[in-house]
């Protein structure tokens, strides 16, 4: 009889778009819950959706098992699970109502259940964990299993005479090397592995070797591990790094971090460590246009084996940047691309649109700015209002009849922004259009000039002109239209 079960409430297949990437990841925050009840002496298991269709297949696992636990616990380090995705909440429920049918008691932990725990506790979740959860877990798990009362746990909400009780947070965990390695035995790798090779993908797992993020970008929720920033060692993450290397034989990782190498000296020590095992590896991560120009830090992530970088570059104006406290200058999205790509890092942009004020020039500053620097690749988004943060504050108002998106695809407008849902939506079409066309152009140049470093990815990239320059042009014509009619 197994102690507690662990599941999560991801589930790849009910979000096309990241479906269609084929580079699903574990639930690394799900394996470390588990990894760390484990170590104090609980029998657990891991009932893993990312991979399965349907909810209900919970059913005969918690069946044989016969858990008197059962725990929704989220993987905090994927950004998707900040998104509150309807899909997931829903399917989030139906394995409420199941481990409730199969009378176990049910904790939930999520950035949903932290944002919204009255939807949770009303599925009929016991206790939602607001933020971080692995010591409140334990201690829940504890009064639990010996009949204690519970009323005295930090960092849980739960219902008492049908009043809902909110009980003080719990401080962070600061020494995360306290932390045992995820049970990453206690989930099938081969599935993954599978799906990503069959896509034609080098297959790449998930660390994380920080929590939290210092910075106030006033759009970004931190619901899990909040405004605060805690590292492992370079150590930990090498050792790390190493089991997975000979355990899996995988020598290529996401790390997942909000951002990654912050803490100074940080990613010079972890360079020192792979080289003290002999470990040589390839990995990309998320990171900050400014942090990057402090120091050797581009310098000792090429060393390290750093093969792409994902910046919040965001927009191209200045405006924007400023409104939205990102304490970025948009002189330093240049400068750090340039000196990225003279070290052969690709480069990547996260862009939003559609933020408070936004004008057509800011926008046209953003298309220029992509345009120019040519990055190795873009993800586009509108802005998303999300509970905890100041952003949601401003247009908590609008939010009546949609507060959250369904898929990580929707990108409808859900306040009152300068123009609406049909013109973003068409904006995101253009400005890819208008980034594969810079790229395509940027190849010619380079087959003009070298032809023997032209790949067959860059002819076709080429070849793809014919299409994206009549096509952006008459999206650009139809923004036009729609940009006067929302004037």
């Amino acid at each position: 009889m197994t102690d507690i079960v662990f599941s999560h409430s991801y589930y790849y297949k009910f979000d096309p778009k990241q479906w269609k990437n084929q580079t699903p990841y574990p639930p690394l925050g799900t394996l470390y819950a588990a990894s760390y009840l484990r170590a104090n002496a609980y029998e657990v298991s891991v009932f893993d959706a990312n991979l399965i269709e349907d909810p209900k297949l919970i059913k005969p696992y918690l069946e044989a098992k016969k858990p008197s636990l059962f725990v929704i616990y989220d993987d905090g380090f994927n950004y998707l699970t900040k998104m509150c995705l309807t899909t997931m909440r829903e399917a989030a429920f139906k394995m409420i109502a199941i481990a409730k049918q199969l009378n176990c008691k049910t904790i939930v932990c999520s950035s949903d259940a932290t944002d919204h725990y009255e939807k949770y506790l009303n599925a009929g979740a016991d206790f939602v964990i607001k933020g971080e959860g692995e010591l409140t877990l334990k201690a829940l798990a504890d009064a639990l299993k010996q009949g204690h009362d519970t009323s005295q746990i930090s960092g849980i909400m739960y219902r008492k005479h049908n009043e809902t009780v909110k009980n003080p947070p719990r401080k962070v965990l600061r020494d995360l090397d306290e932390l045992p390695l995820p049970a990453w035995d206690l989930i099938d790798i081969e599935p993954y592995r599978a799906i990503w090779e069959a896509a034609g993908h080098k297959f790449t797992l998930n660390i994380a070797t920080t929590r939290g993020c210092p910075f106030k970008c006033n759009w970004c929720a931190k619901p899990i591990y909040g405004n605060r920033y805690n590292s492992h060692s370079p150590e930990y993450i090498a050792k790390h790094i190493q089991y997975l290397s000979e355990t899996y034989n995988v020598n290529r990782f996401w790390m997942c971090d909000d951002i990654f190498g912050l803490k100074p000296g940080w990613v010079q020590q972890f360079n020192t460590a792979l080289k003290e095992k002999h470990l040589s590896i390839v990995y990309y991560i998320q990171s900050r246009v400014d942090l990057l120009l402090k120091e050797d830090t581009i310098e000792a992530l090429a060393e390290s084996g750093l093969e792409e970088v994902w910046v919040g570059a965001e927009s191209g104006s200045q405006a924007i940047l400023d409104a939205m406290d990102k304490e970025t200058k948009v002189e330093q999205i240049y400068e750090a691309t340039r000196l990225l790509k003279l070290k052969q890092i690709k480069v990547a942009f996260f862009i939003q649109f559609g933020y408070l004020g936004e004008t057509k020039a800011d926008i046209n500053k953003t298309i220029k700015m992509i345009k120019e620097l040519v990055p190795d690749n873009i993800g586009i988004s509108v802005s998303y209002p999300l509970p905890g943060t100041k952003f949601y504050d401003k247009v908590k108002d609008d939010l009546k009849l949609k507060a959250n998106w369904t898929d990580s695809d929707d990108l409808a407008m859900m306040f009152k922004g300068t123009f609406n849902s049909k013109f973003y939506k068409k904006l995101h079409r253009y400005a890819h259009k208008e980034y594969r066309k810079s790229q395509g152009l940027s190849m010619l140049k380079l087959l003009l000039k070298n032809p023997l470093k032209i790949s067959k990815h860059h002819l076709k990239r080429i070849a793809y002109l014919a299409y994206y320059f009549p096509s952006a042009f008459i999206d650009a014509r139809i923004l036009q239209k729609m940009a006067h009619v929302n004037d």
